[in-house]
């Protein structure tokens, strides 16, 4: 079993990165080099930007490469709440945002001929209990109603056309979802925007960054460079100067396990190869991979990644991957691995500019089309249209007590587990 991730395992390392030396003058440093950062970087360069991209590891190395390459549309919160809370103009605008990262990734798919395995299967969101199928069935009547008539429900008796498992109680199906080889993706981004003319820069943290004479002067332990603009991509990384953006996310773990490939037969366990994700507040979730493998993660524990942690993690998931799918109980664990998903307060993103600096970050588990879209969008944005940004009118204070240690996540994983256990 390796404990790494198996999408960056099983595509090509990133090898377009600059042999320049880090010195000069930049239209614009981008800190991160996940989905949000080389997006961006290509569509910068793409405009004729003079771009300096920097990269605390290498490409893809965290949640970007880490994630279970699912590339859903819809945002995670209930519609009903998220228009009782917003209105329904603007919960409708920010679904539609999804929607469009979904698109967006397919089109950089297409236009930069990335091949990773991209396909509009659709995602099932599966009732965990009875009374979630209602709840489910509410919402979709909503949706459909107001932003999305392709949703539809799945009732129980019908569910073995979509998932060989007795566990669940229903589901309602988003058809305009995808799943992707997400390492290849990411990798094809950052090599697409180097091929336009962006620098990348691997293993080059930024450690500093102050204002010079109206421009922003940024340092690495390789040199320092002097950009007119910066956009941090970083996501929760605990390198740098970011304590600003530590005390508005809290990094949660998220784990995940990869089987050896399935035999044939086990085709019934997933016919439809739908992206699944459930109903319980420690949400499991899985699809199978572009080789035929079963990709099983979800919240396992609240908890930091190590190699330690991945490993218990690792036990757990085999073992919640069993009870939906027995037939797996001899199946072998070829990967498993772990990584820190940046969690807002409410689960959305936050995108802006504060004290001459750009961000795009926070996307709580469901980035994968919303960064990529983001990346894009901040390159308008910083361009002169801040209008474009769907976050624009969404205020970030500082959770209070909270200084960027999550001392506190065992407690909130207690308390999840009982109302799964209760609720």
């Amino acid at each position: 079993m390796k404990f790494t991730s198996y999408w960056l395992d099983t595509s090509q390392p990133f090898s377009e990165g600059s042999s320049k030396p880090l010195e000069g003058h930049y239209d614009v440093a981008i800190v991160g080099g996940g989905l949000t950062g080389s997006s961006a970087a290509l569509a910068l360069a793409k405009k004729g930007a003079r771009v300096a991209l920097l990269e605390a590891e290498t490409i893809g190395n965290a949640a970007s490469g880490r994630n279970g390459g699912m590339c859903n549309n819809g945002f995670a919160q209930n519609y009903a709440i998220m228009a009782g809370k917003h209105g329904k103009p603007a919960a409708n605008a920010l679904y539609k945002a999804f929607d469009a990262g979904v698109d967006m990734v397919e089109r950089l798919v297409q236009e930069e001929k990335i091949d990773c395995s991209f396909s509009r299967v659709g995602k099932l969101k599966l009732a965990a209990k009875p009374e979630h199928y209602d709840m489910l069935a509410r919402s979709q009547e909503l949706l459909a109603a107001n932003v999305d008539p392709e949703t539809r429900m799945i009732a129980r008796d019908d569910l073995r056309t979509e998932v060989g498992t007795n566990r669940y109680h229903g589901g309602l199906l988003f058809p305009k979802s995808a799943g992707m080889h997400v390492g290849r993706f990411v990798r094809g981004l950052a090599t697409a925007a180097a091929r336009r003319g962006a620098d990348v820069h691997e293993r080059s943290p930024v450690m500093a960054m102050r204002k010079v004479s109206g421009e922003h002067e940024v340092t690495t332990p390789k040199g320092k460079i002097v950009a007119r603009q910066v956009l941090l991509a970083s996501g929760i990384s605990q390198v740098g100067p970011l304590g600003w953006i530590r005390r508005r996310m809290i990094p949660v773990g998220a784990f995940l396990i990869v089987t050896e490939p399935l035999s044939p037969d086990l085709k019934r366990l997933m016919p439809t190869g739908r992206m699944v994700v459930d109903t319980r507040n420690l949400v499991v979730y899985w699809r199978l991979t572009p080789d035929n493998r079963l990709l099983f993660g979800g919240r396992a524990r609240f908890a930091v990644s190590n190699p330690q942690s991945d490993e218990k993690s690792g036990r757990i998931l085999k073992a919640a991957m069993v009870e939906v799918f027995p037939e797996l109980a001899g199946t072998r664990i070829d990967y498993c691995w772990g990584g820190m998903v940046d969690m807002t307060r409410d689960r959305l993103p936050r995108a802006g500019e504060r004290d001459g600096i750009y961000y795009s970050m926070g996307y709580s588990g469901h980035g994968t089309q919303m960064s990529t879209l983001m990346g894009t969008i901040m390159a308008d944005v910083m361009d002169g249209h801040p209008e474009l940004n769907p976050w624009k009118n969404f205020d970030w204070p500082a959770i209070p007590g909270y200084f960027g240690r999550p001392w506190f996540l065992p407690i909130l994983g207690a308390y999840y587990r009982m109302k799964d256990l209760v609720g």
